[in-house]
Formats: structure tokens, C-alpha cells, sequence
């Protein structure tokens, strides 16, 4: 047993679903259900049950899910200390970001651990546009960025983070509050509350309702998350939003509910979110921006879909 089996594994079981545990390691579907049987030959017994729909865990799974998280993290902290060990203790962490990381990534609790851990490096954060972002890493004037998808360059890897379906979400008197599920096609005599035409979340939008060859109608445009939920609570119009955004909203008490509706289309467009760097192998070239995501990774656990 080695702590790729183990990823593999822990990909699996968060996701509940070999394909998209297989698009978050970057890795191809069978090649990741080989790995998951070589380690239930090893184990002794299955540690998944499998069905046409998802993946559940048998009582094994559940104990190994728990061991693996934990021997992952020790590792991670090992290589941490070892890094420190050499030393960083001159250099420059310039990160680029989509705005509203949350809750996939906790990124100014990160660069304060990050900063505690390595005063001597001088940190740089720069909030953009999807498709900016990328252009800075691929002209080098970044050293990573948190983004969506978009064309990536020579020279360049990426990583995966989060594959989040999209869902509804309207006001708690709204008609569609009650629903079970909705399609999109359902939802075009609806005002909608988007994001800006340059955020990759609407491009994403556009790009769905494209395909389905329907035009829908937006009221408002904005230039942050939280301002659009707000509208939404409002009834000024419905939005579509990854789920764990919809779901951390819900979890607020001190904001305006909202209603939570998933789509039914079989091809519902999914909401991915990646860290993109000059690099290889899923590492990225730059010692310091290698060592920042093993220290994000490390302190955030489960809560950071992180793949190699």
C-alpha cells in the first residue's frame, strides 16, 4: 500500500463517483479502478460498494477513509519540515485568484500560515478575471493561480480542486422553492441574477444555455457572489451557483435564506475550479509555490479537493 493508492482511494470516496475521481487526478477511469482494486486485493476485502449511479463505502472504507486522511497529512507534514529544514528563507509567492474561494479554499487563512511559517518570503496576491489569470501565469508575471479552466500554455500544468454540479437558487417564495429538481430548459421565462460576462461561472452559464440553443434573460449583473445571493433572497431573480456556495449560504444564519433546487439535465454544466502554474508532473517548477500548496493542503485536509 502507498500513499497513491491512498489518494486514489480518499478521491473516490469524497467523490462518490470513479468518474469524477478520475477527472480529479487527472488520471484515466480505469487506470483509477485498478488502483482501487489492487488495494482491496491487499486489504483483504472490497472497500467500495459499487452501483450504476454511485460509489458508497462498506464499513472497511469508512475505517480506511479515516486512517488514510491521516497518514496523508503526516506526509505532507513531513515533507513541510524537511522544506524548512533547507530553508526558504529569502524569495516571492505571487498568486492570482477568482474572487469567492470559499468554501473550496480558505486562501487568506492559508497565506497567513504560509507567512508564519516562512516570514522571509514576500507574498503577492492579485484578484482577477478567469481568463487574466491564466495569461499572467503563462507570461510569468504569476507564480499560480486559483481559476477556472481556460487555455492553458506551453510549459504550464494544473491541478484540479473542486467539480462542483450547479444548482438553483431562488428566493424561500418563489415557486420554484418547492421543486425537486428543475432543467434549464425550465428556467428561460425566469429573470436571472448573473455575474459579470467576463467571469468564467458565467461564461460557463452562457456556454450551457448556448448549447441548448435557448437565450435567457439577465436583470442583473454583478461582480461578486455575495451581493448576487443577496438579490436572489431578495426575489429579485434566480441565479445558478455551484452547490457547496449554495449550501454555505443556507448555512448562515446571519444571511437572508434561500432556496436550494438541483437541475435534472443529464448534462447539467459542472463548476470546476483548478490551480494553474509553470510546471510539470502536477508540480509546479517554483520551489516556494510548490511548498505553499503542500502547506495548503496539509492544514486544509478533506475540506481542499486536492489531487496530484
Amino acid at each position: 500500500m502507498d500513499l497513491k493508492q491512498l489518494e486514489c482511494f480518499i478521491a473516490v470516496a469524497e467523490e462518490r463517483h470513479f468518474t469524477r475521481a478520475a477527472q480529479r487526478l487527472n488520471i484515466v477511469q480505469s487506470g483509477l479502478s485498478q488502483t482501487i482494486r489492487m488495494l482491496e486485493d491487499e486489504l483483504g476485502g472490497p472497500l467500495l460498494v459499487r452501483s450504476t449511479r454511485r460509489v458508497d463505502l462498506t464499513p472497511a472504507g469508512q475505517v480506511l477513509l479515516k486512517e488514510a486522511a491521516r497518514v496523508l497529512a503526516a506526509a505532507r507534514e513531513a515533507r513541510l519540515a524537511v522544506t524548512q529544514v533547507h530553508g526558504l528563507a529569502r524569495g516571492q509567492l505571487r498568486i492570482g485568484s477568482i474572487q469567492s474561494l470559499a468554501p473550496f479554499v480558505d486562501l487568506p487563512v492559508s497565506l497567513g500560515r504560509f507567512r508564519d511559517r516562512f516570514p522571509g518570503i514576500n507574498v503577492q496576491l492579485l484578484l482577477d478575471g478567469a481568463a487574466s489569470l491564466l495569461d499572467e501565469v503563462n507570461e510569468g508575471r504569476l507564480d499560480l493561480v486559483f481559476t477556472q479552466p481556460g487555455d492553458i500554455g506551453a510549459g504550464m500544468g494544473t491541478r484540479m480542486l473542486a467539480c462542483e454540479d450547479i444548482v438553483v437558487v431562488c428566493s424561500l417564495h418563489h415557486p420554484l422553492a418547492d421543486a425537486a429538481a428543475t432543467s434549464m430548459l425550465d428556467l428561460l421565462d425566469e429573470t436571472f441574477v448573473d455575474l459579470k460576462s467576463d467571469w468564467g461561472m458565467r461564461r460557463l452559464l452562457d456556454r450551457g444555455f448556448s448549447t441548448l440553443g435557448a437565450a435567457r434573460t439577465t436583470a442583473f449583473e454583478v461582480n461578486d457572489v455575495s451581493t448576487l445571493l443577496d438579490l436572489v433572497a431578495e426575489g429579485l431573480g434566480i441565479a445558478l451557483v455551484p452547490e457547496s456556495i449554495a449550501r454555505a449560504r443556507a448555512r448562515d444564519l446571519r444571511a437572508s435564506p434561500i432556496g436550494i433546487v438541483p437541475l435534472s439535465d443529464a448534462a447539467t454544466p459542472c463548476w470546476e475550479l483548478i490551480v494553474a502554474f509553470k510546471g510539470h508532473n502536477g508540480q509546479p517548477t517554483d520551489r516556494v509555490a510548490k511548498t505553499f500548496l503542500d502547506l495548503l493542503v496539509s492544514k486544509n485536509g478533506a475540506s481542499v479537493q486536492y489531487p496530484n
